[in-house]
């Protein structure tokens, strides 16, 4: 059923997805208002009770009119799923221009996800319809994820503006000691290869905090901080907590590990959502490896070696194959499967990537006087080509942030020195 697809791929969003700008209100009488009038529309679709969900739908809209830019902003989705599902409850039960009609409802209000559309067999009886083509195609531009990321798989091997290097904290740095001894990783990585060192580690870090999306990371931002403060709290990090928690870990075994930030291309403005994983120099590899502690997920070719993020991008744009690992899950909660996982979540987001340029512990942390310096590995389709560099100082920490924009993915992925 629509509404419950609906609500698992809002979930995994939300569980995949990160580091988002702004969280939606949670407190408030709206608040409130709009989760119970989210289950009813539930209900009234599942009872294809199209009259009183009408009435139910303008109320909802007449009370969300009333909000103030921020609130209506927030729930901006509730609004476009109540029409998509009313929409597919006329579908269900034959009746096609109010099923259109609602379906164009949906698309006004914002509900973009094309491939979504393209599949839902709630809005079969409606595929042959002139106006259903008319409605979506606009979208695909916009919705349709691989279109998108296909789009935008060219770069520029000759691009040799200024960067940067990477680097990367040596195992001998006195912080990376304490947490390697103090968390006993060399026995939680265990004495095997390379590979399996990597694995166990993420393992680790996927069971000791859970995943939580809807609130901020402890002001702390180092590993040793991170675990004691979800400890002592009984609480989770977003995605951005646990990669960082990750990436010292690994650097502390000697790896070398980056925070790589997964972005969409979001040309309307719309999409607040990107998604942060890690990327670890396996030696006997030679490469980088993905590794997301969020879903404790890794990537493999069809010969079971293990792939990096340059290697999936590229195989989500030729169609070649890929597996997930089938442990990768969020929370114990929800599995995760190669379709959502890969094929739309991750096929949003890997459409920009970015990394700090210097790997280190507690590198994100801000304080007066800190610069953080940042590369963005953007594609040739891009809008937003410059600046090359910019610059800017936050307050009121007096933490300044650059950021560098190349298209040569061969600098980007240089092998760490």
């Amino acid at each position: 059923m629509i509404c419950k697809r609906i609500i698992i791929w809002l979930l995994l969003c939300l569980i995949a997805g990160p580091a988002l700008k702004a969280q939606e209100p949670g407190q408030g009488e709206f608040a409130v208002y709009a989760g119970q009038q989210q289950k009813l529309f539930v209900q009234l679709y599942e009872q294809r009770d199209v009259n009183r969900y009408h009435r139910v739908l303008d109320s909802f809209i007449t009370r969300y009119a009333s909000q103030p830019d921020v609130s209506r902003r927030a729930y901006k989705q509730h609004l476009a799923n109540g029409h998509y599902n009313l929409s597919c409850a006329y579908a269900l039960l034959g009746q096609k221009k109010p099923a259109l009609d609602q379906l164009e409802q949906a698309i006004r209000a914002g509900y973009v996800n094309y491939s979504h559309m393209m599949k839902d067999a709630d809005l079969d009886v409606l595929r042959k319809e002139p106006r259903f083509a008319q409605l979506l195609q606009p979208l695909r531009a916009t919705g349709d994820y691989l279109y998108i990321l296909r789009r935008g798989a060219a770069y520029d091997l000759h691009d040799q503006r200024p960067l940067p290097a990477f680097t990367f904290q040596p195992a001998s740095d006195s912080q990376l000691v304490a947490l390697r001894k103090g968390f006993r990783l060399d026995s939680i990585a265990g004495a095997g290869s390379d590979v399996s060192k990597v694995l166990n580690l993420l393992h680790w870090v996927h069971e000791l905090i859970p995943h939580d999306g809807n609130h901020e990371n402890p002001p702390v931002k180092n590993a040793m901080d991170l675990i004691g403060v979800c400890r002592k709290e009984g609480r989770g990090l977003n995605c951005r907590g646990l990669a960082t928690v990750l990436n010292e870990c690994y650097l502390s075994m000697g790896f070398a590990s980056r925070l790589v930030t997964c972005l969409p291309k979001d040309s309307l403005g719309v999409d607040p959502d990107c998604h942060v994983i890690n990327v670890v120099w396996v030696p006997s590899l030679q490469k980088w490896v993905w590794t997301d502690p969020t879903q404790d997920a890794y990537v493999m070719n069809e010969q079971g070696v293990l792939l990096g993020i340059d290697e999936v991008r590229e195989r989500l744009i030729a169609g070649r194959p890929l597996i997930l690992n089938p442990t990768a899950n969020w929370n114990h909660r929800v599995s995760a499967t190669k379709e959502q996982y890969l094929y739309q979540y991750m096929a949003k987001n890997l459409y920009m990537l970015q990394c700090p340029v210097n790997s280190a512990y507690d590198m994100e942390r801000p304080a007066a006087g800190k610069t953080i310096q940042y590369i963005q590995l953007m594609p040739l389709d891009y809008f937003k080509q410059k600046p090359d560099s910019r610059s800017n100082t936050k307050a009121p920490s007096g933490t300044t942030y650059q950021f560098y924009n190349t298209n040569n993915p061969a600098l980007f992925w240089q092998k760490p020195l």
